[in-house]
């Protein structure tokens, strides 16, 4: 599964209101900072919840770890899951950018207590250390996709050793986790869903290959630059901000699904916008449609 995608463009404010018209361009960036911020946050901590749900189960099944010892461990681990849940928003928000060899220890850390505690052998290849700096969206965005990654590996029976490989070409992070499981992933499982569209959100692609009794491997794609919007026929049509996000994606390829998780919205809404679209502009199919928008 291959999926191709652009910056959604998340948000806009009612028609007629005094600050769109004094400041439609302002306002409409800061609501969508605002949502992409939320949406991520969001998503942080209900993957640090899962990380950390994880390890502790993987404490309390450990044969080399007596009742009392473990009992000690769990309730440490809660404590501290509790703390670094409150202070990872102002953390990563503090951060406009970070070294690629940074950035990579920090998710080696947030993956130390699987390894630790559990029965997984996680291998890290480390990217070149005089790689291109990320921005912090970018940093903060892949460590949470590469974490949900490693769980929804996890998740198969018979897997004891995970990959985690980071490279920089200049232009995009480059990632690979793979695993030595049954080989039968695929991009229907759900927990790869979610992965898929937070890949999407960030125009990046997403890619799961798997081979029977060899393993699996997703292999993921992030921008370091925001890609540049085709604005210009976009106003010609006379969008809306939200119209011209869901184009965005209906051009790179993404379906009605990975829209709406894209974007926080439901499928219905999405098919409302679309229709929207092939009326403005003039298109009868939405292979038309992307057509046109490129």
């Amino acid at each position: 599964m291959t999926i191709f995608a652009t910056s959604p463009d998340p948000g806009t404010h009612p028609a007629g209101s005094s600050a769109q018209t004094a400041q439609p361009a302002q306002t409409a960036q800061t609501a969508r900072s605002a949502a992409a911020e939320r949406s991520k946050l969001i998503a942080d901590l209900t993957d640090a919840h899962a990380t950390t749900l994880e390890t502790l189960l993987a404490v309390l099944r450990s044969k080399s770890t007596s009742d009392t010892a473990a009992r000690q461990t769990a309730t440490e681990l809660a404590a501290a899951a509790m703390v670094a849940l409150r202070a990872v928003s102002d953390l990563d928000r503090s951060l406009t950018e970070e070294p690629v060899a940074q950035a990579f220890e920090r998710l080696r850390d947030d993956l130390r207590p699987l390894v630790r505690f559990g029965d997984l052998d996680v291998q890290f290849i480390e990217p070149p250390v005089n790689g291109r700096a990320l921005p912090g969206e970018v940093a903060h965005e892949a460590r949470a996709i590469v974490r949900g990654a490693v769980l929804a590996l996890v998740e198969q029976p018979g897997v004891a050793r995970v990959r985690v490989q980071w490279d920089c070409d200049g232009s995009n992070l480059l990632i690979r986790i793979r695993d030595d499981g049954p080989g039968d992933l695929n991009g229907e499982v759900p927990s790869v869903r979610q992965l898929a569209a937070r890949v999407v959100a960030l125009s990046g692609t997403l890619n799961v290959e798997a081979t029977a009794g060899w393993g699996s491997e997703m292999a993921v794609s992030l921008p370091l630059d925001a890609p540049t919007a085709s604005v210009s026929a976009a106003a010609a049509w006379g969008l809306s901000p939200r119209e011209r996000g869901v184009l965005e994606l209906v051009a790179s390829g993404a379906r009605n699904k990975a829209i709406a998780e894209a974007l926080t919205i439901s499928e219905n809404t999405v098919k409302f916008h679309v229709a929207n679209l092939l009326r403005k502009v003039g298109a009868s199919t939405r292979a038309e449609l992307a057509a046109l928008a490129r």
